[in-house]
């Protein structure tokens, strides 16, 4: 890794400074390496908190650099009052999950179009809240005006926070890890929602959705944001190989003339295979593509020098976010 990154920083910068807000309360890509010409590093930006991160293998090798990186933008960028380095592959957890590097304490909030929501920028290996999925949050406060909404694989519940600020009659947010959802918890007390321990389901995917069938328990809206894989004792996730299976699972969850949301992230898993996964789903007449929402241009990158690994399109990223409709028999 060498310095001239910051040349490439410094054309990062100036294609997003309509995002920079006033009050530094909204959270943004500030460098997208993978696109943007230095693959090994990405940058984010919470409130006015820096978040590295280190994707090296020997990370060793770009410690000089970030250090280039954190002097530069210190002095180009003096509201930034707090920095975090991740580092992927660090030999310890605090160090995969981050360290603050400079400052005294990150940020623990952050405000997007208008809603808070809690983050907690070094409880795991990302940063608590997926910036990829901001359209989608704004999807869905349009859209869920006195809707019952399920979260699956809520994680930090911010898609479920962005229904409750668009009027939601009914959120339920379900993931394997308690401490996740407490996150979302204190989203919905920075918004002044009410907090229903009965709407916060900490529970492996498979039994809470057949606990759900199980009750007839029917939502005008689904989310599907699982992890590319994961296996515990109740079942496998896979998105590689079937992600039509698990879209499957939550079908039957879904009112007649509801919203089935189905994310995938798989980087192998090409726009095109998606899109006939999900085109081989709605041949029964049942289930029709609605429409698909983009990831925001900061995640994508603005001056794109490296594409990804396989062609997104017609997605816009390897994070392909559809909407479906739903007619039941």
């Amino acid at each position: 890794m060498t310095s001239s990154i910051l040349p490439l920083l410094e054309q990062a910068i100036a294609s997003r400074l309509h995002l920079f807000d006033p009050q530094h309360e909204t959270a943004f890509r500030l460098f997208n390496g993978f696109s943007e010409g230095c693959p090994d590093l990405v940058l984010d930006v919470y409130g006015s908190t820096l978040v590295i991160h280190d994707y090296i293998d020997n990370p060793v090798q770009s410690l000089s650099t970030i250090q280039e990186i954190v002097s530069h933008l210190q002095s180009s960028l003096d509201w930034l009052r707090a920095g975090i380095l991740k580092t992927r592959n660090g030999k310890t957890q605090e160090e995969k999950r981050g360290s603050l590097i400079f400052g005294e304490k990150p940020d623990a909030r952050i405000n997007e179009y208008g809603i808070w929501y809690a983050v907690k920028l070094t409880m795991n290996r990302d940063a608590s809240f997926y910036l990829d999925t901001r359209e989608l949050r704004k999807w869905l406060a349009e859209n869920m005006q006195g809707k019952s909404v399920l979260n699956t694989f809520a994680y930090t519940g911010s898609l479920g926070v962005a229904a409750m600020a668009g009027g939601a009659a009914h959120v339920v947010q379900t993931d394997l890890n308690r401490q996740f959802l407490n996150l979302a918890k204190d989203s919905y007390a920075l918004n002044g929602f009410p907090i229903r321990k009965s709407d916060f389901i900490a529970q492996d995917f498979f039994p809470a959705i057949a606990r759900f069938k199980s009750t007839k328990q029917l939502f005008d809206c689904v989310i599907i944001d699982p992890p590319f894989f994961s296996a515990t004792s109740k079942g496998k996730v896979d998105l590689v190989n079937e992600s039509a299976r698990l879209i499957n699972k939550v079908r039957p969850l879904v009112k007649d003339g509801g919203q089935l949301i189905a994310i995938n992230n798989a980087l192998y898993v090409s726009g095109q295979e998606y899109m006939q996964t999900l085109e081989s789903l709605c041949r029964d007449g049942y289930l029709s593509i609605r429409e698909l929402i983009p990831v925001p241009e900061d995640l994508v990158g603005y001056k794109v020098v490296d594409k990804p690994i396989t062609d997104p399109s017609p997605f816009n990223h390897p994070t392909k976010i559809a909407v479906l409709d739903m007619k039941r028999r």
